[in-house]
């Protein structure tokens, strides 16, 4: 199994990152991105993991909901990861209670270390991807898009569960969820 922790963002920002995608798609049409029913934010990826782990997974996952409170994202901007000219990734930037995200991916890495996955994040900069250049040269167009991102807002949502998801392709399954549970 293909497993990684995520937060969601809800209806509201899927909605309208699946319009602003219509939009993107002819600024840089050679690009690949995302599904919409897919987006979230990776706090830490795990990999490649044998289901027999799996108890010892969500063991570790549910001690991290009743230390964190739910707590709310924006989203809207955006820039890119690669070299200036020529990106690799295209992303919208996130706003709002951050400190909160990247408490909540902290404690979640602290747990999951001891089970042998670390994190990838030293310093964790909260990002929504929503498109991949098509080759590792990068896309020049895929500037285009962060031009036309200036400026947008992509709505706030509510993030209030940790979610441990398994990648099937371009697919994303539920595997196990841990509400935020501690009040603020």
């Amino acid at each position: 199994m293909r497993l990684f922790t995520a937060v969601t963002l809800g209806t509201t920002i899927e909605a309208r990152v699946a319009a602003e995608l219509k939009r993107l798609r002819q600024l840089a049409n050679h690009a690949r991105f995302v599904r919409v029913e897919g987006i979230h934010l990776t706090l830490v990826f795990l990999g490649e993991v044998e289901a027999s782990r799996l108890p010892a997974i969500r063991e570790a996952l549910a001690s991290v909901g009743p230390r964190h409170a739910p707590f709310t994202l924006s989203v809207g901007g955006g820039g890119t990861f690669g070299t200036p000219t020529h990106p690799r990734v295209l992303w919208a930037d996130v706003h709002g209670e951050t400190n909160a995200l990247k408490a909540l991916q902290a404690d979640t890495a602290e747990q999951l270390q001891p089970l042998g996955f670390e994190s990838e994040y030293r310093d964790y900069a909260p990002h929504l991807t929503l498109a991949r250049s098509h080759t590792s040269s990068g896309d020049p167009a895929l500037l285009e898009c962060v031009k036309a991102l200036s400026g947008t807002d992509l709505g706030q949502g509510r993030v209030d569960r940790l979610v441990l998801f398994e990648s099937r392709g371009p697919e994303y399954h539920r595997v196990a969820e841990v509400p935020l549970t501690r009040i603020a």
